[in-house]
């Protein structure tokens, strides 16, 4: 059986790696272009495995002038530019950070790195003073306004939620680090920080009232993910494939991996997205599986979830949540942040969202994989 064989990009994050190697790419550069044209510092949540590394990354390459990449994409239409900026790039996906330990080891590499490159021999202990006087540096040196890019900066906030002394101990650090940069706007350029959560609750973002939250505008609802315009125009041959395989038709097979991989959605009037993690698993294996819970559960939902003593029972159904408890951190929030849960409808009148699962892999492998872990039994003794 003759299939179609193109390379998907799964545990590529790299925005260079991808374009060089020919991996299919979703094009998002118009949403590269409109922010970068704007001199504001934003931030981004959406759930794990969903696209953030990819487009931190994308951002990289684009304030870096890196305009070879982008040949072929929206955005070398729309640029004319291409101004190249210096860029401090901080990913907290390198290494374990589960502590405030192992997060001020990866701070104090990741810092190390760009003061070497910038000639700064003197360092002390403070994190938050080395950061400041990096970001001076940069500026006076290099005669440009500085980029700032935080990846996952709340990894080491959702491994420590059922961990209320080292959860506390992070959001304070946390705190300070991330105001260094209010403090240092006159030298900014750009800032985009991503995450899970915005953990509203620890004020992690407090007095950086200048921070654009874009997770929930109705503009940005496509940044991450991939729509079903997306799907049909990039992916139509692995459908084709994928449909010949399983001895079905186009039209069936599509409605399956909707089914199974669609329903998630960003904003009252969002369009629905897809996980690409799980797209792109599907057309590199071949079949439907439920690969987003295959990356692991995150354990320290789970325990959450049983510490809070929250009725599982309420997801038996649709919830409703008012919008303004929507990035709080509760259980039936940190939920939909997570990914478990996703927008349903909006009622304008009350203010108000329904969340449910958004679609047949997220609740299936929630209740294999999630519950289980929550009531402390064997997995096998679900979905028999």
């Amino acid at each position: 059986m003759d299939t179609i064989v193109r390379e998907m990009s799964i545990g590529i994050q790299d925005f260079e790696k991808l374009r060089t190697r020919g991996c299919v790419y979703v094009d998002k550069t118009t949403y590269v272009y409109k922010l970068a044209k704007q001199y504001k510092p934003f931030f981004l949540a959406r759930p794990r495995r969903f696209g953030k590394s990819l487009f931190i990354s994308t951002l990289k390459a684009y304030f870096l002038g890196k305009k070879h990449l982008f040949e072929g994409l929206a955005i070398a239409e729309l640029e004319k530019d291409w101004i190249e900026y210096p860029v401090i790039y901080i990913d907290f996906n390198m290494g374990s950070v589960d502590c405030l330990k192992t997060v001020k080891i990866t701070l104090n590499t990741i810092l190390s790195d760009y003061e070497r490159q910038w000639g700064i021999t003197e360092k002390g202990e403070n994190l938050m003073a080395r950061f400041t006087i990096l970001l001076k540096t940069v500026y006076e040196k290099s005669g440009k306004s500085v980029v700032v890019l935080v990846d996952e900066y709340d990894k080491a906030l959702v491994n420590t939620m059922d961990n209320p002394k080292s959860h506390t101990e992070l959001c304070n650090f946390l705190k300070g680090f991330y105001c260094v940069l209010k403090g240092m706007d006159f030298a900014l350029r750009f800032a985009f920080l991503t995450g899970v959560t915005k953990f509203s609750r620890w004020n992690v973002f407090y007095d950086m009232n200048l921070l654009i939250d874009i997770s929930f505008d109705e503009e940005y609802a496509g940044i991450c993910g991939f729509s079903e315009t997306e799907l049909l125009n990039y992916f139509e041959p692995e459908i084709q494939s994928l449909a010949k395989k399983h001895k079905s038709t186009f039209d069936s097979t599509f409605a399956k991996i909707k089914k199974r991989y669609d329903g998630y959605r960003f904003a009252p009037e969002g369009a629905s997205m897809y996980n690409p993690f799980c797209l792109l698993n599907v057309f590199y294996f071949m079949d439907f599986g439920y690969y987003w819970f295959k990356t692991g559960t995150i354990t320290s939902i789970a325990n959450t979830l049983r510490n809070n003593h929250f009725d599982i029972r309420k997801l038996d159904n649709d919830v409703t949540i008012s919008v303004s408890d929507i990035d709080e951190y509760r259980m039936v929030p940190l939920l939909y942040q997570s990914g478990y849960l996703t927008i349903k409808s909006y009622d304008l009148q009350y203010d108000e969202f329904t969340l449910g699962f958004p679609n047949e892999e997220v609740k299936y492998g929630f209740l294999n994989e999630l519950l289980p872990a929550f009531i402390n039994i064997c997995s096998t003794c679900f979905l028999r």
